[in-house]
């Protein structure tokens, strides 16, 4: 099993995303003729392309963005010559994957990838609230208005000051997170904090940027809200304990 951690894709020549660790992935995962392989965050596709493209196998997508899946079955349904017909694509997330593959896929598992974080299609769309280089609404959900979890935005207009200080700080490693808590709580006694650039100016309000060089300081804060909102580290341990189960022996 390939589990990498997310970076930012680099554009490649068609104009898609190409993701980073590709033939790190495919060095892992040896994709061979008659294999199935999951691929657990399918995202733009780059790696079930490459999976598809190594060998005469099979791929299971998988993606809890309804957007990527959307992208997927579409891709899926115009791919031609020997590679149609062996990708499936499937709304969900990875953490339920052996309750997905079981119902469609009674055959062992030869590979698992999954590339973890956000993606750089959720960065690029502002209205998905991952990123303050542009404003949006203040979401971050995965899944995005089909979820049923809180989005980001009425995270930190309810959880106590304390509650955020332990998020920033054990999701985000920021050693000002008391501070920004401080800070956020004050901001939504006067007004809602419902946009991603009314968070990123008061977290940067109270804490500066580390030379010219620096990351912006609102990074971590937004890393670790984005985090706690997906539940991504739960999902990551559910994941692996899935993926022991599926995977064929060796």
């Amino acid at each position: 099993m390939s589990a990498l951690p997310s970076q930012p894709a680099q554009p490649d020549a068609s104009g898609g995303h190409t993701p980073v660790l590709l033939d790190e992935m495919l060095e892992a995962m040896a994709p061979h003729d008659g294999g199935t392989y999951v691929d657990g965050t399918f995202g733009a596709g780059g790696y079930s392309r490459a999976i598809l493209a190594a060998a005469k196998c099979q791929v299971i997508a998988i993606d809890r963005d309804p957007q990527a899946v959307a992208n997927g079955r579409d891709l899926a349904a115009k791919l031609e010559n020997d590679q149609a017909g062996r990708l499936t694509v499937i709304e969900g997330r990875f953490s339920d994957m052996e309750e997905l593959i079981r119902s469609s896929t009674p055959t062992p598992i030869n590979g698992i990838a999954l590339d973890l974080g956000v993606s750089s299609m959720q960065l690029d769309q502002a209205g998905r609230g991952f990123s303050f280089r542009a404003d949006g609404p203040l979401d971050m959900r995965m899944e995005g208005a089909a979820s049923s979890a809180p989005s980001v935005a009425e995270l930190v207009m309810t959880l106590s000051e304390g509650e955020l200080a332990d998020i920033i700080f054990r999701y985000g490693e920021e050693r000002k997170s008391r501070r920004i808590a401080r800070a956020i709580v004050a901001a939504r006694s006067e007004a809602a904090i419902e946009r991603t650039l009314q968070l990123a100016d008061i977290v940067r309000a109270v804490v500066k940027r580390s030379g010219e060089k620096g990351i912006d300081p609102a990074t971590r804060t937004f890393q670790s809200l984005r985090i706690y909102c997906n539940d991504e580290l739960g999902e990551l341990a559910r994941g692996l304990e899935s993926a022991e189960r599926l995977l064929a022996p060796g």
